[in-house]
């Protein structure tokens, strides 16, 4: 199948090629046809396989009677919004919008929180068809009475097993309130629990279409996974240098659980020489854009980051993640290394674990329904190996970063043979003692006068 034949909208059609795109992934050529007919659609299928422009194409197709070229708000009300966990995909998803939309008169805005509130209102009054939002935000938003959700006839849950869980449900519930009852829902992610199942079919019409283009969970084949184990936690960031040098990664993510320990990791990275930032929750919103900006403009070659990095965010052709910390939730794994192998390409998902983390590595086995080959940690310094002649004999190679072993030199023919061995025994020193000198003297000052 190809894009002409699913019956999209020229204009909508001509950006999409303008993008290079031809054929659609499995989760597009199925998905697409049931959100133009107005069906609600809950659909799951593998990170990077084009989840965003499955329901963006449909939407905007549907909203092309309703385009306008008008300056007045009235003609552009919020017909279809678009809801997010984090900023970082909220942003991503606007950005979609805007590349599938160039050629149409239809009007985007995004609003997510850490930024100031009066340029996304300037937005917002000038009248927007696609409304991009976290939930937080936009509840701002509904308060200061700068949003109309009246009008709404479409409605998208992004990552959705993600917003009906962790404290998001009392907010979904809020603005779904104030959603016509008439509206199209649609729900799509990676993964989705049977509880999270359960929960979102209260947000579907009766009967909604279910889409699953892979195994549920299921990770893309295209991305080797592999874990390395040490015995310390401490070792952990000496294999992330050893991987970054070794892999010659040109760029790579590492995820880690908390705020504190992305900022240290960072900061480690850049003491042994290698370009790495973080991006976390206590950043400010300027400062996450920046730094993403620069990560894939391969400014920055070690993007060390929290679970904010881990759902939507889309970087061209990365080879490779590291999950400097094995993540809480095995579903989080999911969506970390659905960051590298994105549209087809081949990827790397790495994991450092301890002892401590074997049964989260279990979990995660037990999730994606695979094994994960357990692994030495390479060499941090793989170019400057060394071997003595036991480890010679034995094949093993050593670092001298970590352990130089003692090889004795042979000796040179006609060399004066070396000295021998001192005695351990102490030797007594002969000669007369110099009286020290008056603790005056030593700091600085002189010596009282007979």
């Amino acid at each position: 199948m190809q894009f002409t034949e699913l019956g999209l909208h020229p204009d909508i059609l001509k950006a999409v090629q303008d993008a290079g795109y031809e054929t659609p992934t499995p989760i597009q050529a199925q998905a697409i046809p049931h959100v133009m007919q107005g069906q609600d659609v809950m659909g799951a299928a593998q990170t990077g396989t084009g989840k965003t422009a499955a329901f963006t194409l449909p939407i905007l197709h549907r909203l092309m009677p309703y385009a306008s070229a008008s300056v007045s708000p009235a003609r552009h009300p919020v017909r279809a919004l678009m809801l997010a966990p984090t900023r970082e995909l909220a942003d991503q998803i606007y950005q979609n919008v805007i590349q599938y939309a160039q050629h149409t008169p239809l009007r985007s805005a995004v609003v997510f929180g850490g930024v100031d509130m009066s340029a996304q209102t300037t937005l917002l009054r000038a009248g927007v068809e696609v409304l991009i939002a976290t939930p937080g935000r936009l509840l701002d938003h509904v308060q200061q009475k700068t949003v109309n959700l009246s009008t709404v006839s479409m409605l998208v849950l992004d990552e959705a097993d993600r917003m009906l869980d962790m404290g998001f449900l009392p907010d979904l519930q809020r603005i779904v309130n104030l959603l016509p009852p008439s509206r199209q829902s649609l729900l799509f992610s990676a993964t989705f629990s049977p509880e999270i199942r359960k929960l979102a079919k209260t947000f579907l019409k009766d009967n909604p279409i279910t889409v699953e283009v892979a195994r549920r969970n299921a990770t893309a084949e295209n991305v080797t996974q592999v874990v390395y184990t040490v015995e310390r936690a401490e070792e952990k960031r000496a294999c992330v240098v050893g991987l970054v040098k070794q892999l010659g990664l040109s760029q790579v993510i590492v995820f880690t659980n908390t705020k504190i320990g992305a900022s240290r990791l960072a900061r480690e990275l850049s003491k042994e020489g290698i370009s790495a930032d973080a991006i976390h929750g206590d950043k400010s919103q300027s400062e996450r854009l920046a730094t993403l900006e620069r990560f894939k403009k391969g400014e920055v070659l070690v993007l060390v980051a929290t679970d904010v990095a881990a759902r939507g965010l889309d970087i061209a052709e990365l080879p490779a993640v590291i999950n400097f910390d094995i993540p809480y939730a095995a579903e989080d794994y999911v969506h970390r290394i659905g960051r590298t192998g994105r549209a087809g390409a081949s990827g790397q998902a790495i994991s450092i674990m301890t002892a401590l983390d074997e049964r989260s590595v279990s979990d995660i086995e037990g999730l994606i329904g695979r094994k994960l080959p357990r692994m030495s940690p390479p060499s941090r310094r793989p170019s400057s190996v060394q071997t003595s002649a036991s480890s010679k004999a034995s094949g093993m190679a050593v670092d001298p970063l970590f352990y130089q072993p003692y090889v004795e030199k042979p000796a040179t023919p006609g060399a004066a043979p070396p000295p021998p061995p001192r005695s351990p025994v102490r030797t007594v020193l002969t000669g007369v003692m110099r009286k020290p000198e008056p603790v005056p003297v030593l700091l600085g000052g002189k010596p009282k006068e007979a």
